[in-house]
């Protein structure tokens, strides 16, 4: 039996409809990913299947007591309480019970005046049988390594896609909605979400960029296209073949019925002797045709993408030798050397956090090295999209945002009209002239990229830049990338992109210590040194130390799932002992001491946890 079944879905916010007499089926174990270009309504129509959005018109039939969970693209602004808080939320109406008894118990440990408030909140849970509710909660943040009494607006942007991943995953989905997982996400970070998504038995339904994680995970892919959803059994490369083919007869099929038509239409003006010798049929018939002509949706044209080179560089762009530099007693970079050549490709990687933008402010000559120098090359013209730091006036049009004085661009020395410059990068007229607030985040984007490349320029620093890009659109930036004659720095945690882009790669292997390897990420992966291992070139002395510290971080590595396995056991028998009926009824001090206990072990976990994640990425 499906697990749900969507038919004739239709809404429309303007003249054309996101979602046209829409189909969809899913079953119970798929991993299935929705594709389609940036505004064709893919996250409207994962709201619509969590109920969050009425649909104009269709149906939607679900398997009896089908539970679903979705996690939204953006992270949301405000929330007030901790990880606990967050997560427990997903548990639904209970979830104000427990969390009341969690804070209840954390209190109780320091005043015993707040036993009396904490055993009313037991009976309340007891009677609601809801001890197995709490435990998940307890388990889910555990396995998420987070701090369950962490403020969650103190978190970064990937931890806080964890904890409302784990408010998705509490509730025991059938079904998970996941609207641009990968965002905020470090390379880490994606690979442990596709493991866990993995192991998932529920249905998954996710829309994605990102190429490596799609075909990692997808199962069936699911394209939206002008309102109407197709499904392609099979993975990411072969529904690209199908789904190409597919557009190359549905062209060859319009223009037959093009070339029909006007021939038709020809007939129908011939005048006098055609209107005495043609018949009503034939009329019917072709005013049947105009009909048909005009509901046609056509497939929008693809961005075209262009840089504006300026002259050439310098061969050195970017010299540096010694450069060390830290943030208070956070070692960002320690003792590099790089020689950056014109038309050298870079990628930058590492985690978040890790200093990859500071880097490249060191690199421009933007920043002062505590140690060591920088020097850059001659006649260089950077342009330096960082999406995070760039902004647009949300309350000026598209056309406005473009920045640009009167109606025409000079391009490579070529005039062009805004509009039609503007059209390039997919927007339309009615679009142009809408606030930039209305756009979506891959239409922001692309306004952004649209700004950026009115400059001309022989270097290009690119931070981030695919977050919220369709994949057509995405590959096309791939091409104009590969095509650049200048010199190219790239932050990027799209593995795949990074491997179609660049020659070189510059990584973060461990804190301070950053190391250039050739090739891109797949090629990083192969000459990087073993976990752990990672060294500075100089000095020696402080390379043997380094060795000494990292064996024994090998060793502790080594014994952390013991230590791990051993808390955990005991948070489950602590949560066990003070689920019995008359646990509240002993002496205050016993209860006290337990809560106390339970605080210290849960707390200790989590420090577990993030140690063990600090030692695998290091």
């Amino acid at each position: 039996m499906p697990l749900l079944q969507a038919r004739s879905l239709t809404l429309a916010y303007g003249d054309k409809p996101l979602l046209d007499r829409a189909d969809l089926q899913l079953e119970p174990g798929e991993r299935v990913c929705l594709v389609g270009r940036n505004g064709s309504g893919k996250s409207t129509l994962l709201r619509i299947l969590a109920g969050e959005v009425r649909p104009d018109d269709g149906e939607i039939r679900r398997a009896p007591e089908l539970k679903i969970a979705s996690l939204a693209q953006d992270v949301p602004a405000g929330f007030d309480g901790s990880v606990y808080d967050c997560v427990a939320a997903g548990i639904g109406e209970l979830a104000v019970t427990i969390t009341d008894w969690h804070h209840a118990a954390l209190a109780a440990a320091d005043d015993p005046a707040a036993l009396r408030r904490l055993e009313r909140l037991q009976n309340e849970v007891e009677s609601a049988g809801a001890w197995n509710l709490e435990y998940r909660i307890s388990s889910t943040i555990s396995r998420l390594g987070l701090d369950p009494d962490e403020p969650f607006d103190t978190l970064s942007g990937g931890r806080k896609r964890r904890a409302l991943l784990g408010r998705a995953l509490v509730a025991e989905p059938d079904l998970l909605l996941l609207d641009e997982p990968t965002n905020h996400l470090d390379i880490d970070s994606i690979l442990w979400l596709e493991n866990l998504l993995l192991d998932f038995t529920g249905t998954l339904l996710f829309i994605t960029h990102d190429r490596s994680f799609l075909r990692r995970l997808a199962t069936r892919i699911v394209d939206l296209d002008r309102g109407r959803l197709t499904s392609w059994p099979g993975d990411y490369d072969r529904y690209l073949e199908a789904y190409g083919a597919a557009l190359d007869a549905e062209a060859q099929q319009a223009a037959q019925f093009d070339r029909k038509l006007a021939q038709e239409e020809a007939w129908i003006r011939q005048g006098i002797k055609a209107r005495r010798t043609r018949n009503e049929g034939r009329v019917r018939a072709l005013e049947k045709m105009r009909a048909e002509r005009a509901a046609r949706r056509e497939r929008g044209g693809a961005a075209k993408l262009a840089v504006h080179e300026a002259g050439a560089s310098g061969k050195i762009v970017i010299e540096a030798e010694g450069l060390s530099f830290a943030w208070g007693d956070q070692p960002i970079v320690s003792d590099f050397d790089c020689t950056i050549l014109r038309g050298d490709r870079i990628g930058i990687l590492g985690p978040n956090g890790c200093g990859k933008s500071t880097l490249i402010q060191l690199l421009l000559g933007r920043l002062d090295p505590d140690r060591g120098r920088v020097r850059t090359g001659t006649r260089l013209e950077v342009a330096y999209f960082d999406q995070h730091r760039e902004t647009l006036d949300p309350d000026k049009s598209v056309r406005d945002n473009l920045d640009v004085a009167g109606d025409r661009i000079e391009l490579g020395g070529r005039a062009r009209h805004v509009v039609g410059y503007l059209k390039d990068f997919l927007f339309d007229e009615k679009s142009i002239r809408q606030p930039a607030k209305s756009l979506s985040g891959g239409e922001r984007n692309r306004l952004l990229l649209a700004r950026l490349f009115t400059r001309s320029f022989n270097l290009l620093v690119m931070d981030e830049p695919t977050n919220d890009l369709d994949i057509e659109t995405l590959e096309l930036l791939e091409t104009l990338l590969i095509d650049f004659g200048g010199t190219l720095l790239l932050v990027s945690h799209d593995r795949e992109f990074i491997d179609n882009t660049v020659t070189g790669t510059i990584a973060f292997d461990a804190p301070g210590v950053v190391n250039e390897y050739v090739g891109g990420y797949r090629d990083w992966l192969r000459q990087r040194p073993p976990p752990l291992e990672a060294k500075p070139a100089r000095p020696a002395k402080p390379r043997a130390r380094g060795r000494d510290r990292r064996g024994t971080e090998q060793r502790e590595l080594r014994a952390l799932p013991g230590k791990i396995e051993n808390l955990e056991a005991g948070v489950a028998a602590l949560h066990d002992k003070m689920a019995a009926p008359d646990y509240y009824r002993q002496d205050a001090d016993i209860i006290r001491a337990d809560q106390q206990r339970l605080q210290a072990l849960e707390s200790e976990l989590a420090a577990l946890y993030r140690r063990w994640e600090k030692l695998e990425d290091d």
